[in-house]
C-alpha cells in the first residue's frame, strides 16, 4: 500500500491561522479552521472531528473544559486512541479506534471557544 496523502507533520507546519471557518456538520455550534479540515481532508478524518464535535453535546466531563487537547495516536497495528485532557494532562476522555488508516502515527488538536484547530492555529 502506497501513502499518497499531503498529509505530513512537514505539511502541517504552513497553517499559522486561519482564513476560513467551517461549521460542523452534525454539532452546528461547532466550528473548525482551515487547519483542521486539512486533516480531516488528507487524512481521511472527518470522523475525528465528529468525535471531537459530538463528546461537546454528550460528555459532561468534556464539554466541562473550557480548553481541550484532543490527542489521536496510532498504532503499529492500525488500531489507535483518541485522547482528550484539560491542557494539564488530565484525561477527561478515551476512545479506542478499532481501525484507522491515518496517515501519521499522532496528531493534536485544540478546542476552545467552539473551534477545533491544530495548535500552531492557536
Amino acid at each position: 500500500m502506497t501513502n499518497t496523502s499531503k498529509l505530513t507533520e512537514l505539511s502541517l507546519r504552513q497553517f499559522t491561522g486561519s482564513e476560513n471557518w467551517y461549521r460542523h456538520g452534525i454539532n452546528r455550534n461547532v466550528l473548525f479552521t482551515d487547519g483542521a479540515k486539512f486533516v480531516a481532508d488528507e487524512g481521511g478524518a472527518y470522523w475525528l472531528l465528529d468525535i471531537i464535535a459530538i463528546c461537546q453535546r454528550h460528555e459532561k466531563n468534556v464539554s466541562a473544559e473550557n480548553f481541550q487537547v484532543w490527542s489521536l495516536k496510532v498504532n503499529a497495528d492500525r488500531t489507535a486512541s483518541v485522547v482528550c485532557d484539560d491542557g494539564n494532562d488530565n484525561i477527561v476522555y478515551t476512545q479506542h479506534i478499532e481501525y484507522t488508516d491515518f496517515p501519521i502515527d499522532e496528531i493534536k488538536l485544540y478546542f476552545t471557544n467552539n473551534v477545533i484547530h491544530l495548535p500552531s492555529e492557536y
